[in-house]
């Protein structure tokens, strides 16, 4: 087991990687750019190491610095958390040839699945569904063209190296394809580097469930259950929850066979996410993986009492899962509420800013996961997420009841948030009822749901 890891993130994630290596006696360091020098991973973390400016570019995406920081401070791994350069296959390679265990899947791995056309050929390959689309990545608008007249509208267009919606957009119709394509082409070249795309067949009125998996590289493959993750904003997740309310129990069982057959294609070793997209007739179709620790894993770690980080790490050092899958029974009913710092009514425009006083809710089953405290600095530079509210409950309505009492009872003053539109949410009707789609928030906002 290693005895002093490297967190190479910020935010809540960073201090979550950091008490996951306080419990089982491992020794952390953070490292922070100029902007979170007061951050609360810098006060937690046993050692700190300051690698630029407030830039990303400049810090938490510069490789040098942090294999710097990590050699110059003698770990002996690095866990990437999410985002960042949590997906980046150079940066796994670059770790493994300084001698630094990567807390993640192989650089061969993050590429097969990280790049989203090789992913989807990968998973047709291994007899997963996937949503009608092309097989190879197109450059051209004259390739993608020609694909989609063959696919039909609507048409997703992504970015083969995109996340987080960026390089995204939809085309309705031939008429609108040529400016869409353009528009998520340069966002994918200026986000990425990257000018490959991929067209799928839009599902419409799809739910977005996920199977959270994880991997020993002794051969054992286990599925955490699913993640609803329907209700999103700009190709983001707002709302996520587990069980989902659509699903039945034999696609659960379906799903979850098909996303362990996925992990063993890309011969996946350590924590992922097969996401899928879902039909109200129960038709599910392989959209991507996400090969790192997702930002709602701890609705599953609610849900199933097993600690994902823990066990990444555990994974990470050559150890075997600590449980099988007879061992997983997930209990009751979670939901997790990101609490961003935006402005909804302008289209969720970040709104940085200084934390004057907050008060968080607890409780039983309440969980926080948070780097912000009174007096914290909200920086333009990053993520505007500043906490994620989770709770646990015996079934759907009771936990609906519980986030509503958890999110009147939290207090943030000094920036605007997310946390009344939060709240609107638990009480639409459509929500409760569980037939919320990832349509949804366009329609309640157009009061529509």
């Amino acid at each position: 087991m290693f005895s002093k890891i490297l967190v190479a993130n910020r935010g809540e994630i960073a201090v979550r990687i950091i008490r996951a290596c306080r419990t089982m006696g491992i020794k952390s360091v953070a490292v922070y750019s100029t902007a979170d020098a007061h951050s609360l991973p810098v006060y937690l973390a046993d050692q700190a190491v300051c690698i630029g400016p407030p830039a990303p570019s400049s810090s938490y995406l510069n490789i040098p610095a942090i294999i710097s920081a990590a050699k110059g401070t003698g770990c002996q791994a690095i866990h990437p958390g999410y985002g960042f350069l949590s997906e980046n296959p150079t940066f796994a390679k670059v770790c493994a040839d300084n001698n630094l265990t990567f807390i993640g899947p192989s650089a061969k791995s993050i590429e097969r699945m990280g790049n989203k056309s090789q992913a989807r050929r990968t998973m047709a390959d291994a007899g997963v569904p996937v949503v009608p689309g092309t097989r190879n990545a197109v450059h051209t608008v004259k390739e993608a063209v020609e694909q989609a007249k063959q696919i039909g509208w609507p048409i997703m267009i992504k970015a083969s190296s995109g996340g987080g919606g960026k390089g995204m957009r939809v085309s309705e119709n031939e008429d609108d394809f040529v400016e869409q394509f353009n528009i998520a082409q340069s966002e994918s070249i200026n986000a990425f580097g990257d000018n490959s795309m991929y067209l799928e067949r839009e599902i419409r009125n799809a739910h977005h469930i996920e199977i959270q998996i994880i991997a020993d590289e002794h051969g054992h493959v286990v599925s955490l259950g699913e993640r609803d993750c329907s209700i999103q904003r700009n190709h983001q997740k707002m709302i996520e929850e587990s069980p989902s309310p659509l699903i039945n129990d034999e696609t659960r069982r379906k799903m979850s066979e098909d996303a362990c057959r996925a992990a063993r294609a890309a011969e996946y070793v350590n924590a992922g996410t097969v996401e899928f997209l879902v039909d109200a007739d129960q038709n599910y179709y392989f959209m991507e993986m996400n090969t790192r620790v997702q930002v709602e894993h701890a609705v599953t770690e609610m849900c199933t009492g097993i600690d994902i980080v823990r066990e990444m790490i555990r994974v990470a050092s050559g150890e075997p899962l600590s449980f099988t899958q007879e061992d997983v029974h997930p209990r009751g009913h979670a939901i997790e509420c990101r609490i961003n710092a935006e402005d909804p009514s302008k289209n969720f425009m970040p709104c940085p800013g200084t934390i004057e006083q907050m008060h968080l809710p607890g409780g039983n089953g309440v969980r926080i996961d948070s780097a912000t405290f009174d007096g914290c600095e909200i920086s333009p530079y990053y993520d505007s997420m500043i906490a994620k509210v989770v709770v646990l409950a015996s079934d759907r309505t009771e936990a609906i009841a519980k986030m509503s009492t958890a999110l009147d009872e939290m207090v943030i003053v000094g920036i605007q948030t997310n946390l009344d539109l939060q709240y609107a949410i638990l009480q639409n009707d459509t929500f409760r009822s569980g037939n919320a789609d990832t349509s949804f928030i366009e329609k309640f906002n157009k009061g529509e749901a």
